[in-house]
Formats: C-alpha cells, structure tokens, sequence
C-alpha cells in the first residue's frame, strides 16, 4: 500500500471513485462511438475546411480525450477508502484550520483531491501551494508557500482532524 503522503496517490472515497469509473467507462465506450458517429455525419456534410459541425465534434473529441486520460490517471492512482491519518498532522482526508500569519482571519478546508467535489466545506488539493506546503506539518507549526502573483504567505496550523463527512 502506498503511503498516505505520496504525492502520486490520489485518496477518494467509494462514491468518488464509482463516479469517476462510471464517467470513465462512459466516455471511453459508448461516449467515442457517439462523437465518431457525429464526426462521420459531418465528414459527409461536405468541404471540411468551412465545416463547423466537423470542427466542432472534433474540438469535443479532443476535449474528451483529454478527459479520458485524466480520469485513467486519477483512477491508476487511487486509493479507495479513508487515508491513513494521525491527529493533529496535516495529510490528506484531513479537515484543516489554519490562520494567516499577520491576520486574525481563520480558514477551514478538506485537504483531498478535488475530485470529492461534494463536500460541504470548500476542497484543497494537496498538490496545490498551500496544500503541499501544509502536508505532513503538525498543529502549531507554520508553513511558507507562493502565491500565484510570487508573494509569499504563511500560515500556521491551527487545527487537523479526521474529516469525517457532513
């Protein structure tokens, strides 16, 4: 088993990971044989170089392809189930509270792939700035990461619990 800080494991739960198979094996069977029939169907419109539906089914095409590849990854990766976790460390399936040093305002997230869309607390991945630079710290501990503009922020720990759902 994979340790819970690789940051190659994504770590979903059973609901997340049945959603994502069954988008998966949608989009790769009947899904292309749709868009191959709408790209024929528009192939026999005529002159392709002024033909929107087939550049518009291509661009679909491409876009589900992508997609494609993108769910075979996360699904190659995943972990199903809960990550393994210990109190007051930051890590993924971790509901986390943290202050922004130098300001009162506290923020509290689900540190999880953004795949668990549904939770019903904002979702912070753990390869993003923040969350890389959160995983594995403990309460108390402060973390340094980029922001998108270069700045630097920090944060310090405040809180790491089990999430453990609505």
């Amino acid at each position: 088993m994979a340790d819970s800080r690789d940051e190659n494991v994504t770590w979903l739960t059973q609901e997340a990971y049945d959603r994502l198979r069954a988008e998966y094996e949608y989009l790769s069977g009947p899904g292309r044989v749709d868009i191959a029939k709408k790209i024929e169907a528009a192939r026999e419109e005529g002159d392709l170089k002024e033909n929107g539906g087939y550049h518009a089914a291509k661009d679909e095409q491409g876009k589900m392809e992508a997609r494609i590849f993108h769910l075979r990854q996360i699904i190659d990766n995943a972990q199903v189930g809960e990550a393994p976790k210990a109190e007051g460390v930051v890590g993924p399936g971790m509901t986390v509270t943290i202050r922004f040093v130098g300001d009162d305002d506290e923020v509290t997230f689900l540190l999880a792939s953004r795949e668990e869309s549904g939770a019903p607390i904002d979702v912070y991945s753990p390869r993003s700035p923040l969350g890389a630079a959160i995983n594995g710290k403990k309460i108390g501990e402060k973390a340094t990461y980029s922001l998108p503009n270069g700045r630097q922020n920090t944060v310090e720990i405040l809180e790491a619990v089990p999430y453990i759902g609505n």
